[in-house]
């Protein structure tokens, strides 16, 4: 979601296990993102208290119907930019990317937490071929080890159930005289730095600006397509959600 003023940007987690709820993730992305478009907008608000509330929000729209204790309550990476006075501020919560390109180099916000956590369980699942049987049941032992650490001191944070998740998020702002261009990467769309490694965080501002997102997610793609097996680049999804929100100042 983006207004001139604001970019809201949601990863809903992949559910492999029970959620406890019954809408989905899909519902609760759309939910949490309705909210937090409308919360983050009056530029009074602190970002982290607009994600407060629209925790708070979305779980009181299926409190009364979903079990939101359940270890697998659905959840997303979130991620904010708002221009406000004479700066722009950005929230970060989740496995997701920010790159502030600025008159003094680069800024990358990365909310990297959850990749450190099941590394055992994760090491295993990368042995497998997509596809198999062994890598079916290393992914789910993999997500009972991510879900354990979920919203948990000393593991990672996502937008869910409990707001005080917020107060983990990543904030801070950046003088706006100073910025020259920014994107938001989910970490699909982050892949290839972060996992494929073909290009560096300024060739991805360039394709951006160059071509726009649908070029940078074509390029993801087709190195996922050719590689189905997830062999030559281990992964846990051969193909990932991926969405990338690009804005240049002129």
């Amino acid at each position: 979601m983006a207004s001139e003023n604001l970019m809201v940007v949601l990863d809903g987690a992949t559910a492999r296990t029970g959620t406890g709820c019954a809408h989905g993730i899909a519902w609760y992305v759309a939910k949490l993102g309705s909210a937090l478009a409308g919360l983050a907008a009056d530029r009074d608000s602190e970002l982290v208290d607009a994600l407060t509330n629209g925790i708070r929000f979305t779980a009181n729209q299926h409190r009364d119907t979903c079990d939101l204790s359940h270890p697998g309550t659905p959840s997303a990476a979130t991620a904010m930019l708002r221009l406000k006075d004479t700066a722009l501020e950005y929230l970060a919560l989740g496995d997701v990317t920010m790159l502030i390109d600025t008159v003094d180099g680069i800024r990358v916000i990365t909310d990297d937490r959850v990749d450190r956590t099941a590394r055992a369980e994760r090491e295993e699942a990368d042995r497998h071929p997509f596809g198999s049987a062994e890598k079916q049941a290393a992914l789910l032992r993999m997500k009972h080890a991510e879900l354990a650490a979920r919203n948990q001191p000393g593991g990672f944070w996502v937008a869910a159930a409990d707001v005080s998740a917020a107060q983990q998020a990543l904030v801070g702002k950046v003088p706006l005289d100073s910025v020259r261009r920014v994107a938001v990467l989910t970490d699909g769309a982050a892949r290839l730095v972060a996992l494929f490694g073909v290009l560096d965080w300024p060739g991805v501002l360039d394709v951006l600006d160059q071509h726009g997102p649908t070029e940078l997610i074509r390029r993801v793609r087709a190195i996922e397509a050719a590689d189905p097996s997830c062999t030559k680049w281990a992964r846990n999804k051969r193909s990932d959600d991926a969405t990338a929100v690009y804005a240049a100042w002129q």
